[in-house]
């Protein structure tokens, strides 16, 4: 399967270099995460299109059931949508999410840059398990969201870090991680980001534009990457940020997952 959103063409190296396993059934893509088995991104099947009727929206949950049968989640990954309808999806009672990939080649200050916080990649044990605290910060009301997964993802991306595949920021006040993001290589002349998250306390002053600015000039000069790569929900305020830097927005796909 020829992968062509820029989201999944930069998502899925990115999951390979992880650890994560792709196999190609011509018809769809299955991408597996055996060490962690409950990341719903990391354990899905990606279709080309998205299904027509509510007939092939169930086929393709059989086959989801099939490929991972003791997952609680179903997870379909839609890779090229354009004017798609995805309402057989969404009457199959499948949450829809259709992010856009936004790129940037150049990038420059936001316009509110934060001058308080100490920013600089992240180094050591300590500064590792604060990500994880980061990242369950304001998400209280998730029971997806538990420790033990976001321990295991956090695992994952250090060791992207420590096989010299990309970075991870932070924003620091006082020792304590306030927001933080990782960028990698994610394909020939490409770079990702990953996981942009402000704590709700310090939200509002401008951290994740001064964090995706450092991080983005840091890629550009250290990771051999042209154009790099965010994926970002079109109805979050954050795709101003991203805006604000100099990325501009690309092409959607759509994510759609049941979950019990």
């Amino acid at each position: 399967m020829d992968v062509q959103s820029m989201g999944f063409r930069t998502e899925i190296p990115l999951l390979e270099t992880s650890g994560s396993l792709v196999e190609d059934h011509d018809t769809h893509l299955v991408v597996r995460t055996p060490a962690n088995p409950d990341y719903y991104w990391g354990n899905f099947l990606l279709l080309p299109e998205a299904p027509r009727t509510g007939d092939e929206v169930g086929d393709w949950l059989a086959e989801h059931r099939r490929a991972f049968p003791e997952a609680r989640h179903r997870t379909l990954g839609i890779d090229r949508v354009g004017g798609a309808d995805l309402s057989p999806l969404k009457k199959a009672g499948m949450r829809v999410d259709v992010p856009v990939a936004m790129t940037a080649t150049e990038v420059h200050p936001p316009p509110r840059p934060d001058t308080t916080a100490e920013v600089r990649q992240l180094a050591g044990d300590h500064d590792w398990e604060q990500v994880v605290d980061l990242t369950l910060a304001g998400e209280e009301d998730d029971r997806h969201l538990t420790r033990e997964f976001i321990a295991r993802k956090a695992a994952a991306n250090r060791s992207l870090v420590e096989g010299g595949h990309g970075h991870w920021w932070g924003a620091f006040s006082e020792s304590r991680l306030i927001a933080s993001m990782g960028i990698f290589r994610a394909g020939e002349g490409l770079a990702r980001f990953q996981s942009v998250k402000t704590h709700p306390d310090h939200r509002g002053r401008g951290l994740a534009g001064t964090l995706v600015h450092r991080a983005s000039a840091d890629a550009f000069a250290t990771l051999d990457a042209h154009t790099l790569v965010m994926v970002a929900d079109p109805a979050y305020l954050a795709i101003r940020v991203y805006r604000s830097v100099g990325f501009v927005d690309g092409g959607s796909h759509a994510e759609a997952t049941l979950i019990p």
